[in-house]
Formats: C-alpha cells, structure tokens, sequence
C-alpha cells in the first residue's frame, strides 16, 4: 500500500520526532493480515495518522479483537475502522469496554449483537470523554419519559444523539416540547428522532410545503403530533403523496389531517396498487359497498391479498395484474 506523494509528506511533517518507518510498516502490514483493503488502510490512516505510530501487540490487536468478538469480523472490520479510526485511539479499558456494556444495556435484547453492530456503525463518539457523555444523555432522556424499549428504539434509529452535548441534547428536548409533545408522551420519543435528524431549515420549509396545499398552521402541527416521523419523509415524498390524495382521490384535507400515516405508505409499492385495485373492483362493482382507501392501505399485505384479490377468483387475474401493473400508468 502507499500514499501520494503530497498525502505522504502531510503525514510524516504532523509527526517530525519519528525516524523510522518500520513502526508504520508493522501497522500497515498487520492490517493487512486483518483483511483490511488498501482503500480502507489509507482511509483510516487519512482519519487518524496516529495509528501507523501505535503498537501492533500492545495497542491494535486487542482493541481490532475487541471489535472482531463484538461481530466484526472479516471485511466487515475493515470497513468499520476506515470509517471509526478514532476508536484505536481510545483506552479499551477506560472507554470502549464500557461504552459498549452501556450500549448493550440500553438496547436490552439483541440477538447476535445485531443492534449493537448498527449502532456503533452509526455512532461518532469523538468526544473527550464518551463513557461519561452516554451516561449522562441516557440519564437526561430517561428523566424525560423516555425508558426502556422507547430509549433502545432511539438508539437505534439515532445513536448520534447519546453523544451530543448535553447542552444540546437539552435544547432538542426543548424544541420537541415547544412543537406541544409533553415529557409524558409516547410521542415524545419519535417526535425526538424526527426533529434530531433535521435542521431548523428543513423542519420549516416541510412545513410550508404543507402550507401550500392548504393547510393550515395548527392542521400541519396536529398531523405532526400524530405522526412525528411524517416530517421525516423527503420532500418528494410528502408533495406526491399530497398531491394523489387530495387530487387523484379527492380526500379532503380532514382526513389527511386525522390520518397523516397515509402520507408515510410507500407509494409506488403500497398506496398506487392497492388503489387501482380498488378502482377496478369499483368498474366491476364486485364490492356492495364500498371501501375507504385509507382503511385498505392500513391492511398487512397478506390481508389485502386476500381480501381484495384471491377471494374473487372469477376477476383475480384482473384484479392481480392491476396490482402488480406498472406504478406509472
């Protein structure tokens, strides 16, 4: 493996003191022995110089063994470190032993540390003293109602938020409280990930977008409290779901108001074949009385199948090619 020639002279000038490459020799081959590719040795490198200046026996191999009995293994290592080279820089005793128990904890059940392996792909604890910072965040949340399964499930879905700074933990919180989730809510939490996973910007200008088709203030604010991660959906998302519900099926703005997890369906997959489905039975009028298309897309898939489609066996054919048909047409 080798760098640049500019990538190798920013590297050795942060480190004038050492003379010697067989410490980085040493590093870059037992990395290799590892599995790891020349890409993700130069990215790990590029994040963290320091490595190619820790030692092999002492340093790398138990922390690098630590992560391969958590279930890192194979290339799976490799990628892990060229994107969290900053864990090797962390005492195994004081800092990633105890922040992976914590972690374990938190997540309570976890088969073949699956949930744990996500986590640590999507956390970046580089703070000064993580062990310290999870603990506190964890403390804070839990004083907010957030416990248990909710707190494993925020986990999960946004580790980032156990190692931001308390301070900006607290003013997230705030936020969410501000936008009328109370602490006692089990709303809270979902409303917590939503909002942690956008700026102020993008918060407001989703809103607005929901102006435009005219909703009013406290209309898209009830839809959020109903549905915290509706907000969490692209804006491409959210126009065409608006558009084919009010204008396609003529909703009225009520009922996406009363039942904004409509808006969350996957369209293409869930909402448009289930309504041409619908519309054909209705051309057929193979129903006496009529469905609400909101009360069919809240059916599992095996359901509707059975429901709108294998019990007509004279029309099932049809009403199976106006399910699987293109999502365009």
């Amino acid at each position: 493996m080798t760098f640049s020639e500019p990538q190798a002279i920013s590297i050795s000038n942060r480190f004038p003191s050492k003379k010697t490459l067989k410490k980085p020799q040493s590093v870059v081959q037992f990395l290799k022995q590892l599995g790891f590719s020349d890409p993700q040795i130069r990215s790990s490198v590029r994040l963290k110089p320091n490595i190619l200046f820790s030692d092999v026996d002492k340093t790398l191999k138990p922390k690098l063994q630590f992560f391969q009995d958590l279930g890192f293994t194979g290339p799976y290592l490799g990628k892990f470190i060229s994107t969290h080279a900053h864990v090797l820089l962390y005492s195994l005793e004081r800092t990633l032993i105890p922040c992976v128990d914590i972690i374990k904890k938190t997540l309570g059940n976890d088969e073949n540390n699956q949930g744990l392996i996500r986590v640590l792909q999507r956390s970046y604890w580089v703070v000064p003293k993580p062990v310290s910072r999870l603990k506190c965040n964890i403390a804070f949340l839990e004083s907010c109602g957030i416990v248990g399964p909710q707190l494993s499930l925020l986990l999960k879905k946004r580790p980032w938020v156990f190692f931001i700074s308390e301070l900006a933990l607290r003013d997230l919180v705030s936020r969410v409280v501000d936008l009328g989730f109370s602490v006692d809510s089990r709303m809270l939490v979902h409303a917590v990930g939503t909002v942690s996973g956008m700026s102020r910007e993008t918060f407001s200008r989703k809103i607005e977008l929901f102006r435009t088709f005219g909703f009013s203030e406290d209309e898209c604010m009830d839809m959020f409290r109903r549905a915290p991660a509706l907000l969490g959906a692209s804006e491409g998302k959210l126009k065409f779901g608006m558009e084919f519900f009010l204008y396609d099926v003529k909703l009225e703005r009520s009922a996406l108001v009363s039942w904004p997890t409509c808006l969350m369906y996957c369209m293409r997959e869930r909402v448009l074949p289930r309504y041409r489905v619908l519309q054909v039975m209705k051309c057929k009028t193979l129903l006496k009385k009529e469905p609400t298309l909101l009360s069919v897309l809240d059916l599992s898939e095996e359901k509707f199948l059975e429901k709108y489609i294998s019990r007509f066996r004279d029309d099932a054919e049809e009403l199976l090619v106006a399910y699987k048909g293109d999502p365009l047409d």
